[in-house]
């Protein structure tokens, strides 16, 4: 069974993604068993013998990515799912799916940090570390989701962002959202939306490189169907041949960046709750953004103009949709399980048109509605 039959179900974030992938047309998946993601894993292993997938457990997270990589440039849809500890590890094979532009899917349930830190607590202290971690110019999409639905909905839109742009696309949910469980609606399979690579029409003439001048992203060919595949992790021209000169690297490093920062338009989802009139305005994302947008209710109900905004994509960050939201807000109140990272992404993009505060908890407990309020009441008065 490709999908499980559309309907109500009650299930666990890593549950739910799972599912997601299938959804999505993963076929394989190479992890490392890791909390608060292991689960990810012990389900792949028991569903893709299911739909004629394969599931692998690496020696490593190295290895693992590496694996998927493989699989991906051999015509398949490929994830894998790790924490903190396991991302920095994967690191050097981001880089290089960046480079040659292999779709893949990565999971990070974020825990508690830095070194091994807390294993089963959550936190949001990865968020740089996706978007930065690997060496040199290059760029990806995460999706941060904030519930069991999304953890399903989402890995099917990480799929097909990956399918499309041609990059690493990243799942960063954390350990709340991993593992809490909640409602998910499934559709009919004939509602959920796939995208798929597109394909080369011929060998003849094929460049691994040569990419649509209107998007900016190549066809992708598969190993064993007669093409030219060149898969090097060096900087080349659009026949794969590795280059030293400027021009042909300028060209090639700027279209890796332009083809995701020049569509964050497309890319990003910024959600927003009665900011037209706000003078204050909640930002949050993943799990805390539950707590947020009670706090927002809350205040509103004490006859206070306070907004919410919720990030549902990280990478590229929206700095544009940022602004439009938060363009009547005096104060910008930035919650986070971390000790203020995307705090800085918003006080750049509003250039100072808002006083921003940072709200920083370094993992462990979840933000609660009150503190979001009492933080709200001490800043604006």
């Amino acid at each position: 069974m490709l999908t499980v039959k559309p309907g109500k179900y009650f299930w666990q974030g890593n549950q739910a993604c799972v599912e997601g992938a299938v959804a999505a047309g993963c076929r394989l998946f190479a992890g490392y068993p890791i909390t608060p993601a292991t689960e990810i894993s012990e389900l792949m292993a028991r569903r893709l013998p299911e739909v004629d997938g394969v599931f692998v457990q690496g020696e490593d997270e190295l290895a693992s990515l590496a694996i998927v990589i493989g699989a991906s440039q051999g015509g398949w849809k490929a994830m894998t799912a790790t924490s903190g500890p396991g991302i920095s590890l994967m690191q050097e094979n981001i880089g290089y799916a960046c480079l040659t532009e292999t779709p893949c899917v990565l999971v990070d349930a974020q825990r508690v940090g830095t070194g091994t830190g807390i294993a089963t607590k959550g936190m949001q202290g990865d968020v740089y570390q996706v978007r930065y971690g690997s060496h040199g110019d290059y760029s990806i999409i995460a999706l941060a989701p904030s519930s069991s639905q999304e953890m399903f909905d989402m890995t099917i839109e990480a799929f097909n962002l990956a399918e499309q742009y041609r990059c690493p696309v990243f799942v960063l949910a954390d350990e709340i959202i991993a593992h809490i469980r909640e409602n998910v609606i499934v559709p009919d399979p004939d509602g959920i939306e796939i995208v798929n690579r597109r394909r080369p029409e011929s060998p003849e003439g094929f460049a691994v490189s040569r990419a649509d001048s209107d998007t900016g992203v190549p066809p992708m060919a598969a190993f064993g169907e007669g093409y030219a595949m060149q898969v090097s992790g060096l900087v080349h021209t659009e026949t794969g041949a590795p280059t030293t000169e400027y021009g042909e690297a300028s060209k090639f490093i700027a279209r890796l960046w332009n083809k995701i920062e020049a569509n964050v338009d497309k890319i990003s989802r910024v959600e927003t709750e009665e900011t037209e009139d706000a003078d204050t305005v909640i930002v949050a994302y993943g799990s805390v953004a539950r707590s947020a947008q009670r706090a927002a209710a809350l205040l509103r109900e004490e006859g206070l103009a306070v907004g919410f905004v919720r990030l549902a994509t990280l990478w590229p960050f929206p700095d544009e949709k940022v602004r439009e939201a938060c363009s009547s807000a005096a104060h910008v109140v930035v919650p986070e399980m971390n000790m203020g990272k995307m705090v800085r992404e918003i006080e750049r993009a509003l250039h100072g048109a808002a006083e921003v505060h940072s709200f920083p908890k370094p993992g462990v407990d979840l933000h609660r509605p009150s503190e979001i309020v009492e933080m709200v009441r001490r800043v604006t008065t």
